[in-house]
């Protein structure tokens, strides 16, 4: 494969990206608040594709064998059936109040000198409980506005602490879509994962903490608790037992069945029929990432047939002047992933674009697929915080009436878990532990 051939393979990626990040930026430039949503993914993608099978067909390939092969990968559709899981756990979770009640009784919780603080940990828990930034944003942003107008604080401060925590929550929570993506294009297990991202996110949580408890003082704050403090406890369970490394579509199912019965017994108004129109409700919030799943894998397999992804592969390496070893494989996986999502706006579009090259730079590096996974994951996050057009400023933004611009800079969490990170991997003498380990396909 010669090296024109081989990055000729890649167009096709390079032209979805061109065509999503390209009608983003004009649209925003029209004046749409969510210009970056404008244009999904999945229609997006579809060009591409047409691309892609053509560059295949050239090349002697069965490009729709090729094609139907990627679509149906185990991992995919594995990773698809998890995401629509996850979608009916949180909508259900939601629709009885359980996040209603984590956001009142933590609120009245947080003592008035630790409302920033306090708005960042809630945040995330939240988000760690549901495995949604912009789920968790919704929900507490409007509480915040409340918050920063009682207590005198910047809303863009207020605002930023929670998109913060969000991020915070949603790079550690084993059902967010982005931890599935990591963990299935990686073959890693998501607690292992999990326990790789805890030793670099929470030591940038704290600081957060410690800086958000520096940048202010408030006023008092009235706050009393509402909805039942046992609507929070699937989200404790499903919690439990995704780390003790139960099969996450068992822990998921179970999760669905524990809101469900919780939501019969202690929300108003809440039967076996809005239970059963809920589950569905949460499909449909995952079809668009679901169709994107399976696409992607598609164009994936048709990339790699044709050489793209190990011409990628290669300048990498050349890139990193020849070298092996765990550094200099940790970085480029690092670019990887923080260069997709600046160009996707999206974390788990990033991961799933990148995925099958960080596996292959994983593995020529000695780098355990738990760490690759963490490092997709973490990288994505830190772009994703802090990008003016991402899903995430831009619902705060709106939500808020603050510019995006203000928020970014004010995600100190996201800016400090890229520094956090980049020390770890510069740390001298440290080793992958796992990079023995054979990749895995549990859960």
């Amino acid at each position: 494969m010669t090296d024109r051939s081989g990055a000729l393979a890649l167009t096709p990626l390079l032209l979805f990206l061109a065509l999503f990040f390209g009608a983003g930026l004009y649209f925003t430039a029209q004046g749409e608040p969510m210009g970056f949503y404008q244009l999904r993914a999945p229609v997006a993608i579809l060009p591409a594709l047409a691309l892609a099978a053509w560059i295949a067909h050239r090349r002697g390939l069965q490009a729709g064998d090729i094609l139907l092969r990627g679509m149906g990968d185990p991992n995919i559709v594995l990773m698809c059936l998890i995401f629509l899981l996850a979608g009916a756990f949180a909508y259900v979770s939601s629709a009885i109040g359980a996040v209603d009640a984590v956001v009142s009784i933590g609120l009245s919780a947080i003592p008035a000198t630790l409302v920033l603080p306090g708005l960042f940990l809630l945040s995330g828990l939240i988000a760690l409980a549901i495995g949604s930034s912009m789920g968790t944003i919704a929900s507490v942003v409007p509480i915040a506005l409340g918050v920063a107008e009682a207590s005198g604080l910047d809303r863009a401060l207020v605002v930023g602490a929670v998109i913060g925590g969000a991020m915070f929550g949603d790079n550690l929570s084993v059902i967010s879509d982005t931890t599935i993506a990591a963990t299935r294009t990686q073959g890693a297990q998501m607690r292992d994962k999990f326990r790789e991202n805890f030793r670099i996110a929470v030591p940038a949580g704290l600081a957060t903490l410690v800086l958000l408890g520096a940048l202010g003082s408030a006023s008092p704050i009235d706050a009393e608790p509402t909805g039942s403090a046992w609507l929070m406890l699937p989200y404790v369970i499903v919690l439990a037992l995704a780390l003790a490394g139960v099969n996450v579509l068992i822990v998921l199912g179970l999760g669905i069945v524990l809101a469900g019965g919780f939501g019969l017994a202690f929300a108003d108004d809440y039967g076996v029929v809005p239970f059963v129109g809920d589950i569905w409700s949460g499909f449909e919030g995952m079809i668009e990432i679901l169709l994107l799943s399976l696409l992607i894998g598609g164009l994936g397999a048709l990339t790699k047939a044709s050489g793209g992804l190990d011409w990628l592969a290669g300048l990498i390496a050349k890139l990193a002047r020849g070298r092996r070893g765990r550094r200099s494989g940790e970085f480029s996986i690092a670019a990887l992933s923080g260069a997709a999502d600046v160009f996707t706006a999206n974390n788990t579009v990033a991961i799933l674009v990148s995925g099958s090259v960080a596996r292959d730079i994983a593995g020529q590096h000695g780098i355990s697929p738990r760490r690759a996974a963490s490092l997709l994951d973490i990288f994505a996050c830190v772009a994703q915080g802090v990008l003016p057009y991402g899903a995430q400023i831009l619902l705060a933004a709106s939500l808020a009436s603050v510019s995006p611009l203000a928020l970014a800079g004010s995600v100190h969490y996201c800016w400090l878990l890229g520094a956090v990170a980049i020390g770890f991997m510069l740390w001298p003498g440290r080793k992958d532990v796992g990079a023995i380990e054979a990749p895995t396909t549990r859960s």
